[in-house]
């Protein structure tokens, strides 16, 4: 139920085409909930459908024009009852955890080299994190709305720095086991 939220999210705060839209997935909130293309489109006729969001009328009529939209009071209020509802966390899924688990049985061969490229990919994102916050959330800036989009932020910030301190970790711990090891039946 979270893309469309998402997308009433981006619209609230910029009107936006299909295509803007996308592109705003991939630079910031895909970070964290991330849409293909198609999904965005399908959500946005449905959106439309639903009254909670309007294709903006066009400045000069022309085919194939892009569609604006933008988000209607009913869209609005949606928002606003989902945000202040509750909800529970989702239960964490994640193959690496499985991976090393059954690596416990049937041995490690290959997983050393697999957690590295984790640990890069971690640090990777958490240096491109660090460097939004540094161009985008400035000492001193706080109004509500970037002390809000900041919280955001640094939530990757924190899950990825878990992520590279946990897997440095790993990594020395499977680097000191034998390949072949694990429970053979």
């Amino acid at each position: 139920m979270s893309l469309p939220h998402a997308i009433l999210t981006a619209l609230l705060e910029k009107p936006s085409s299909g295509l803007e839209l996308t592109r705003r997935f991939d630079r910031s909130i895909g970070y964290f909930w991330s849409a293909t293309h198609q999904q965005i489109y399908r959500e946005l006729g449905k959106l439309e459908r639903e009254g909670l969001i309007r294709a903006l009328p066009a400045e000069q009529p022309a085919r194939g024009q892009k569609k604006v939209y933008e988000v209607l009071e009913a869209g609005r209020e949606e928002l606003a009852r989902w945000t202040a509802a509750s909800q529970d966390p989702k239960p964490q899924r994640d193959a690496l955890l499985l991976r090393l688990r059954a690596a416990a049985v049937v041995g490690t061969e290959g997983l050393e080299t697999d957690l590295r490229r984790h640990r890069e990919l971690h640090a990777r994102q958490l240096e491109m994190y660090r460097e939004i916050e540094r161009r985008d959330f400035p000492p001193g800036k706080g109004g509500a709305e970037d002390r809000l989009r900041h919280l955001v932020l640094r939530a990757g910030i924190d899950l990825e720095t878990f992520w590279t301190q946990w897997l440095d970790h790993a990594v020395a711990e499977v680097a000191g086991m034998p390949e072949g090891q694990g429970r053979q039946e």
